[in-house]
């Protein structure tokens, strides 16, 4: 279990506020907080979150701040992002503990969550001298129209708990390139992740009310998707949350950007190289503890591989080493109760249906804590909840397929539509899989990992428009039409 040393919050956090406002530290005045450490279920630190005049106010500063931040132009926008990144780099250490100590996340994990944090601020800085409009013809001969990107305005930001340094950065980033201004929310379940991030962009000279950072839970994400000063709400959360920030931001006709999880499946070709498959499914499956949206979360494996399969992704699941995320080891624990009685309920349900344990797992470790272990199932049918619904944890339901048809029909029964893999040496399958399977990222004989200058988008019910790269950073501004006449000299 975590050790009394690791357990302590770094001196950055020990007396932290939860508010930052228009360049200010404040105490919350809303309701209270309680941030667990989750390898040992014990409290963190208690702290309030923003209240109903705080949220107004950090809006308000936002609005304000906002013509002057886009008025300094894409370069200078840029700079300050590249001084961010290098403050990330610069502390990643002590960024990587609160991950570990908050998320439950193991170090080395961690520090690739900083990494790919610190990677898409350079990535979209890197925009600033090559954003593009467009000049067409008028039907007036003494006529130009030109089309040029412009900031949407105010940026409400929500963030998920899973990857909240990540997160953080894949909606900061591009909205402030774009010249907008942002109230970014932290999960209550990590607020330390973000209120550490920016206690130390302090030392980038962010203009005031550019940046805003609230503590809170559902009620203060609903007055920020709600507001009227809010031009664009981009969340990443559950699906059940994004209807919610939906509805509230629909009251202003407010712009939304949603990424709502997933139920990705992996289909494994009777061909594949199971070398390749079993490793990357493996990760893809127990990265983060099974806490990832784009997670293999069902497996639908051709039924002459079936036994083989199963028998060596059982084994590999067996060496994982879960404990201390402060030790190296390849799993910590779930997040929260919440999140581990979630995980218990589906394992239930499936085993009373019918399911099988394709090997009985280590028991759940003594001493406190949101401990699962990593568990495959077998025997299941396609109508189970398990098979339905985002699990989140490091469970595997297996199923065996005979046909490509029934693998890909089984693939796309779902509501959701964010991410699939597929593993086979056949030129022919990879391609039918990746035209019809339906969703937003496909991954290849590999395992999970989008890039930040791809695009990271769900269909479905996984999410409206999309992050990353540049139609990512698209998002975050809008299209001006300039029609511009001058008169005839001739």
């Amino acid at each position: 279990m975590i050790g009394p040393a690791s357990a302590v919050l770094p001196p950055l956090l020990q007396a932290t506020k939860s508010v930052y406002l228009d360049g200010k530290w404040e105490d919350g005045q809303g309701a209270e907080v309680l941030d667990f450490n989750p390898s040992t279920g014990a409290p963190l630190i208690a702290l309030r979150s923003a209240g109903i005049s705080q949220v107004d106010r950090a809006v308000e500063a936002a609005t304000n701040a906002q013509p002057r931040w886009a008025a300094l132009g894409y370069v200078t926008r840029a700079r300050y992002l590249q001084k961010m990144a290098d403050i990330v780099d610069d502390n990643v250490s002590d960024l990587s503990r609160v991950l570990a100590l908050e998320v439950g996340k193991p170090l080395s994990q961690g520090l690739g969550e900083l990494g790919w944090a610190s990677g898409t601020l350079r990535y979209q800085a890197g925009w600033a001298d090559k954003i593009t409009g467009e000049i067409i013809p008028s039907d007036d001969p003494w006529e130009t129209i030109s089309l040029i990107r412009v900031p949407v305005g105010v940026v409400v930001a929500i963030c998920a708990w899973n990857f909240p340094m990540a997160m953080f950065f894949r909606k900061v980033a591009p909205a402030l390139l774009a010249g907008n201004t942002v109230v970014l929310k932290s999960s209550e379940t990590t607020p330390l992740s973000a209120l550490a991030l920016m206690h130390l962009l302090e030392e980038s000279d962010l203009p005031h009310g550019v940046l805003n950072v609230v503590t809170g839970a559902a009620d203060v994400g609903a007055q920020l998707a709600g507001h009227p000063g809010a031009d664009l709400v981009t969340m990443t959360g559950s699906q059940a949350a994004g209807k919610l920030v939906m509805a509230a931001a629909a009251q202003n006709l407010t712009k939304v950007s949603l990424e709502l999880g997933g139920k990705a499946a992996a289909i494994v070709w009777s061909d594949a190289d199971l070398s390749v498959a079993v490793p990357a499914l493996v990760t893809s499956r127990h990265l983060n503890s099974g806490q990832v949206c784009t997670s293999s979360e069902r497996l639908y494996v051709h039924a002459d591989i079936a036994a083989e399969f199963i028998a060596q992704y059982s084994a590999a699941v067996q060496k994982l080493q879960v404990g201390d995320p402060f030790n190296d080891v390849d799993m910590g624990p779930l997040v929260s109760e919440a999140q581990l009685l979630k995980v218990n309920a589906f394992v239930s349900q499936a085993l009373e249906a019918g399911a099988q344990r394709a090997f009985s797992p280590d028991p759940v470790k003594a001493g406190g804590g949101y401990w699962f272990p990593p568990t495959v199932l077998l025997g299941l049918t396609q109508t189970m909840p398990i098979m339905q619904t985002e699990v989140f944890g490091p469970v595997t339901p297996v199923m065996s397929v005979s046909s490509l048809d029934e693998a890909l029909s089984l693939a796309n029964d779902s509501v959701y539509g964010l991410s699939g893999y597929v593993f086979s040496t056949s030129h022919d399958v990879v391609m039918r899989v990746t035209r019809e399977l339906q969703c937003g990222e496909i991954y290849v004989n590999r395992a999970l990992g989008e890039a930040y200058q791809a695009h990271h988008s769900g269909h479905k019910q996984s999410g409206v428009g999309g992050e990353d790269g540049y139609h990512g950073l698209l998002r975050y501004t809008g299209i001006r039409s300039v029609y511009q006449h001058y008169s005839d000299h001739g």
